[in-house]
Parts: structure tokens; C-alpha cells; sequence
């Protein structure tokens, strides 16, 4: 069972609806107590740091997710559920964030238009190439981006693929059974889905 974590993000819908596709067996919750027991958890996310941060405190499950990702169950973080995994944001001024890797989330450089909206490459890094959650997906693919600020990661163990945006800048995240994307896999179309599956396929092998 994954829980689909229902803090008011707009793509919750749509995240659902993908994963139900590929085969999940999900609920969706607020409850920190059902999240802090699911075998499995996805943090989907669209909007400002900030404000997940805030809705996240309310709920009380800022706690909770880091406990859940050190307890090793498999977690995937969706946009701003990849940045809200960061420790400080610069997004309306500086702010905390859940602090599970170390990491600032900082604004997309100029040069390009900002947000960035719509398809770009991910290159998967060397270490990470032959990765489960990359099992039938192409180097180099294009998933759908909407967003205005990436994590900056200082750790290079922590970065599983990157895209070029007026700078190359960390898409994907993993370490051990935590697992990030700064795109969008549920507006993906099938390669999007096809990462969907796979991190359900991890989930059922680490259930």
C-alpha cells in the first residue's frame, strides 16, 4: 500500500490517477499517523516551498516524513515534493525546509524563460544509469518540467539524473530507497509512467 500524501497540491489528481494506472494499490491521506505506517509513501507537489512547508507543519507531517525515508521505505518526491526534501529554500526568502538531504533550493538562473514549462532531457549520471527506477526508460528522455527553482545538491552521490536549463541542474535524486524527480512523471506520458511503475515494482520487492 502506498500513501499518496494530500497536503492541497494541485497535481494530487493527476498523480493518483498515474499511479492507479500502473497498477498501485494506494491511499490517499493527510493522517500522519497512516503515513508513518504506510509501507511506502509519494510526496507529489506543485507551488512555492513555503507554502508546502506550511501545510506540511499543520498537518504535523513535517516530523513524520523523515522519519519514514530514515526507516528505509521506498518514497518518491514529485516536484516540489523533490525540493521540500532540501534543507533551507531561497524561494520568498529564505526558509527550512525538511532538511533529508543536504541542499539549497535556489531560483532557475536567467537566459531562459523562467518558469520553465515543458519538455527537456534527463541524462541519467554513470552511477546511477542501471538503476531499477530506470528500468525501460531511455537515457536522455524528455518528461514535462513546470517549475521556477531547483535543488542545488552539494552531494554528487545524492544526483541520479540532470537537465540543462541555463544551467545543469539535479532532475533526479536517490539514495537508498529515497527517491526524487523535479518533473512531472504523471504529465510524462509513457515514459513518465513507466517510472511510476518502476517505483511501484520497487516498492512491492522492498514490501
Amino acid at each position: 500500500m502506498i500513501a499518496v500524501i494530500n497536503y492541497g497540491a494541485g497535481n494530487l489528481p493527476n498523480a493518483v490517477r498515474a499511479l492507479k494506472h500502473v497498477g498501485a494499490d494506494l491511499t490517499v491521506t493527510d493522517d500522519p499517523a497512516v503515513v508513518r505506517n504506510a509501507p511506502a509513501v509519494v510526496l507529489p507537489g506543485v507551488g512555492a516551498t513555503r507554502d508546502t512547508m506550511q501545510s506540511l507543519e499543520r498537518l504535523g507531517l513535517a516530523e513524520v516524513l523523515p522519519e519514514v525515508v530514515a526507516g528505509g521505505r521506498p518514497f518518491l518526491g514529485i516536484c516540489v515534493g523533490m525540493q521540500v526534501l532540501c534543507a533551507v529554500s531561497e524561494e520568498f526568502g529564505q526558509h527550512a525546509c525538511l532538511s533529508i538531504v543536504p541542499g539549497t533550493v535556489q531560483r532557475l538562473p536567467g537566459g531562459q524563460k523562467v518558469p520553465q514549462i515543458g519538455w527537456n532531457q534527463v541524462r541519467f549520471t554513470e552511477q546511477y544509469a542501471q538503476h531499477p527506477l530506470f528500468a525501460d526508460i531511455p537515457n536522455e528522455s524528455e518528461f514535462y518540467f513546470v517549475h521556477s527553482y531547483y535543488c542545488n545538491l552539494p552531494d554528487p552521490a545524492l544526483i541520479a539524473g540532470e537537465t540543462d536549463y541555463g544551467r545543469i541542474f539535479p532532475s533526479v535524486l536517490l539514495r537508498d530507497n529515497l527517491a526524487a524527480v523535479q518533473f512531472h512523471p504523471e504529465k510524462s506520458g509513457r515514459i513518465g509512467l513507466q517510472l511510476l511503475q518502476n517505483f511501484v515494482a520497487l516498492s512491492r520487492a522492498t514490501a
